[in-house]
């Protein structure tokens, strides 16, 4: 390989070396400087929580030195059975309580026995109560002052105890306490943005703004500090206190000399990095620990390296401009001709080979997968990266999971990896469905074989897939053609019947209204002007109904024969309430006649739909007839009480249009029954024919919907058909 050869790709390594270093440095730059101000932030939040704690201990350090100098409180540790020195004592603390806002103060003699309270006339009262236990009881009864944070072991209310021992003549007579507490403190923390915590001397956070992690130390508690607490009663019956959920690590980034650490953890059900800074409180035995988000951190950072990165590229932009114009200068200069030509038949050689080998890689149809035996992608052809739609650049070196991983199939695929690199893989193949970059699905069927290298070393593992997503289109559309051929078949069947119906019925039918006209003219003539007029106006009424049914049923047959050939069907823009209204009135008599109420619950009647409104109604008029006959009494099912002899038709909009549903209060439909019920000629009716139901669902179908049936959680059966809508 030539020299120049060498120093040209050198001097790009190097230019690219020093972009990468720039981009980082930039990086790191943003990252140390919003860390600087991040950290200068924590401080001054350290600072404030700090001087708001030492300033709440020492607004009420005086009291417990006042308190125990007091006449009184001397006289009742040395005559306790006095009731009036007593009273006295109970009265001045009550009013030192309500005055300086500590929670309570109490007078405890060298047996720990509490001898005079603030809180003297509460039921929590401290009177009487013995506080033996407690370590700041034994440290002023030795004579220093006594600090202890924990449970109240009356009122199982935590807060601050300050102990003052109360001498006399050199002698210690017993102890005041002031209780103070800190939950005002705590709440105002909870109503801040960034989690603060206090933790006592053995790592137990004691108060939080994150509730979840109070009683939690930040290392498992030692068995003889646990004993201590137990002992001492300082978080009260509690014996458990887990780790804290903190993972922490130090600043990683050079040149960050930088207080505090980092800190990740979960807040209020949601993980976060946080930057933490830990504050000690040695006069109180506590540390006091502030956080704030890393978020604004990480920002800056991927801020600072996208706009390095993009002055970089432009920087490049500019020198290969640069680069490419001396060039051309370059060629014009007759010296370098002869040397411009031995280069260009080098490259064009190389361009050649390395054409000849892409087009090999390009005219591959199956995708290309190489893997190492841990799994990284070290290959991949355009194939497969036209596949799933990522570039080489995005898939090589990446881990399970890959990117086009279907997010509905992660523990499946990752099964299915695990199997391959094991050399468990189907020798068949596996189905595989992966996710476009673009968003779309991409079935694919994927075989796996090692890969050994020329030596013969096993290096990972080669896969070929296969996308077979139009296969599996064709597939799904074949089984929708085969539904549709069904269909066909049923509207072909109906169709034939309803022609034969239509022949059969139409002569009959008109016979029929031709006579009940015919007997009409004659009932209206044979009663003109005789007594008998009533009687015949009711004869004619009664034949006036008998022409409008025979034709109504004349129509029924014509549209059942029409509505297979949408051409002749006579389809309109319609109300589905309307249809229900008509079809209610028709059925009225018989309902009456039967004692059962049709309850109509119409949610969105007005809806509109594109039918036919005859069949339509007369859809309805057999689902509720079928509804009525099921409510009949039998041998094993007695008639069913008033109440209950009711029958629902419900109109309610659904995903795919309108639904309207007819229920009924009958004994059900038997579960092997429902997939029957359908099937033309399948009855349970000994006089039915089994084509009522089958005839209703070809009429929905027709219509571009569908009808489902379902038993009733109370009893019943539901027989529901959907129908789309039309603006």
């Amino acid at each position: 390989m030539p020299t120049w050869f060498n120093a040209r790709h050198w001097r790009k390594l190097v230019a690219a070396a020093g972009a990468l270093v720039l981009i980082v440095a930039c990086g790191n730059w943003a990252e140390r400087r919003e860390l600087q101000f991040k950290m200068d932030a924590l401080r001054q939040a350290a600072a404030a929580h700090a001087l708001g704690l030492r300033g709440l201990v020492e607004k009420h350090d005086f009291l417990p030195h006042a308190a125990a100098r007091h006449p009184d409180v001397r006289d009742l540790l040395r005559a306790p059975m006095d009731a009036a020195l007593k009273a006295r004592v109970d009265d001045y603390f009550a009013d030192l309580q309500a005055t300086t806002g500590a929670a309570v103060l109490y007078l405890v003699d060298r047996s720990g026995l509490t001898l005079a309270a603030s809180n003297w006339n509460l039921p929590s009262s401290f009177v009487g109560q013995s506080y033996r236990r407690r370590p700041y009881v034994e440290d002023a009864l030795q004579g220093r002052r006594g600090y202890f944070y924990g449970l109240g072991l009356t009122t199982g209310q935590s807060g601050l105890f300050i102990a003052e021992p109360v001498r006399a003549d050199g002698a210690v007579l017993g102890v005041v306490v002031v209780k103070i507490s800190l939950e005002p403190l705590q709440a105002a923390w909870m109503r801040g943005g960034d989690p603060v915590v206090l933790r006592d001397s053995r790592g137990i956070v004691f108060l939080s703004a994150v509730p979840e992690w109070l009683f939690h130390g930040i290392r498992p508690l030692a068995a003889n500090d646990a004993r201590w607490i137990a002992d001492h009663g300082q978080y009260g019956s509690r014996a458990r206190f887990d780790v804290l959920p903190w993972r922490t690590e130090a600043h990683g980034r050079p040149g960050m000399d930088l207080p505090g650490f980092v800190l990740h953890t979960d807040v209020r059900g949601r993980r976060v990095d946080l930057l933490a800074l830990d504050t000690p409180l040695p006069e109180l035995g506590w540390t006091l620990t502030v956080t704030t988000d890393m978020k604004e951190v990480v920002q800056a950072r991927r801020a600072a390296l996208a706009l390095t990165a993009l002055a970089v590229a432009l920087l490049l932009l500019g020198v290969l401009y640069w680069r490419l114009r001396d060039k051309r200068f370059a060629e014009q200069r007759a010296a370098r001709l002869e040397l411009e030509r031995r280069v260009e038949e080098r490259t064009r050689d190389l361009q050649e080979a390395h054409a000849f080998r892409k087009a090999m890689e390009d005219s591959l149809l199956v995708g290309m997968r190489a893997r190492d035996p841990d799994g990284k992608i070290i290959y991949v052809n355009p194939a497969l990266c036209a596949m799933v739609g990522y570039s080489a650049e995005e898939l090589l070196g990446r881990r399970p999971p890959y990117p086009y991983w279907h997010p509905d199939d992660l523990e499946k695929q990752a099964r299915e990896s695990d199997e391959a690199l094991q050399g468990r893989a189907a020798p068949h193949g596996f189905e595989s469905r992966v996710r476009h970059k673009d968003g779309h699905d991409v079935i694919t069927m994927v075989y796996a074989a090692p890969l050994v290298d020329a030596q013969g070393v096993h290096r990972g593992w080669m896969s070929s897939v296969v996308d077979i997503t139009a296969q599996k289109q064709a597939e799904a559309r074949q089984r929708e053609q085969e539904l549709r051929l069904q269909r066909s078949a049923r509207l072909a069947s109906v169709g034939e019947m309803a022609s034969t119906l239509a022949h059969e019925l139409n002569q009959p039918l008109m016979a029929l209204s031709n006579f009940a006209v015919a007997a009409r003219a004659l009932a209206g003539t044979a009663a003109g002007g005789s007594a008998e007029a009533p009687a015949g106006t009711m004869l004619a009424g009664a034949l006036d109904d008998i022409v409008g049914q025979s034709r109504r049923a004349s129509e029924i047959v014509k549209r059942v024969r029409a509505f297979i050939n949408p051409q002749r069907a006579q389809y309109e823009r319609l109300a589905m309430d309307g249809v229900v209204a008509h079809a209610a009135t028709l059925l009225k008599p018989e309902l009456q006649r039967h004692g059962v109420t049709l309850r109509l619950l119409m949610e969105d009647g007005g809806a509109l739909v594109r039918g036919d409104r005859v069949l339509l109604e007369q859809v309805l008029a057999n689902l509720v007839h079928n509804a009525l006959q099921a409510m009949q009494p039998t041998q094993d099912q007695p008639h069913p009480p008033p109440a209950q002899r009711s029958i629902e038709l419900a109109c309610q909009r659904a995903e795919q249009g309108l639904r309207v549903t007819v229920a009924d209060r009958g004994p059900g439909i038997p579960r092997e029954q429902l997939e029957q019920v359908f099937a033309p000629f399948f009855t349970t009716k000994p006089d039915g024919l089994g084509l009522g139901l089958n005839i209703c669902r070809t009429i929905i179908e027709a219509h571009g919907g569908f009808m489902t049936v379902e038993n009733r959680s109370g009893g019943g059966a539901a027989f529901s058909f959907t129908l789309p809508t039309v603006p």
